[in-house]
């Protein structure tokens, strides 16, 4: 039984910081990384270094992302298995796995391929559609973790 409760609780703290990782990500060091001509007037980086920056954390975050999916889809498969059904865990936990998917072996790799191909390639209508689509599939992600993390401590509340 405390197998189950600390593999319980293993799960969530991985849900709860795989969401933290991601808001940090988005919402601090993003900002800080393209805006530093407004925290340091000496050194001043462009738009693509500071995207060549951002594509090596993101590549990096990528491996945590693998490594979500792969617990999610562990995780979930067992206690489907186990009798332990419920509709919006499982619509959460597919669309977490597939987004991050998406975003660490399409996305992420594209985007750092097209980096690679110098400043002319991130200036094209294509990598502005990829950019896009990933900053969604990113949102995207983060609405199916917290969704996920939620039900689940709803469903451990009352097992």
């Amino acid at each position: 039984m405390k197998k189950n409760i600390y593999l319980d609780f293993t799960y969530l703290i991985f849900l709860a910081a795989s969401f933290g990782g991601i808001i940090v990500l988005g919402a601090f060091v993003a900002p800080v990384v393209f805006h530093t001509d407004k925290i340091v007037s000496e050194i001043l980086i462009d738009n693509y270094n500071a995207g060549i920056i951002m594509g090596e954390i993101f590549h990096r975050f990528s491996y945590w992302i693998y490594a979500l999916a792969i617990f999610v889809t562990l995780y979930e498969a067992v206690s489907y298995k186990s009798g332990f059904r419920d509709s919006i865990t499982f619509g959460a936990a597919v669309m977490l796995i597939g987004t991050s998917l998406m975003f660490s072996s399409v996305y992420s790799p594209k985007i750092l391929e097209m980096q690679a191909m110098g400043a002319s390639a991130t200036q094209s209508d294509t990598f502005n559609n990829i950019h896009i689509a990933s900053e969604i599939d990113f949102k995207v992600l983060a609405v199916a973790l917290i969704v996920l993390f939620v039900r689940r401590l709803m469903l451990l509340r009352t097992a």
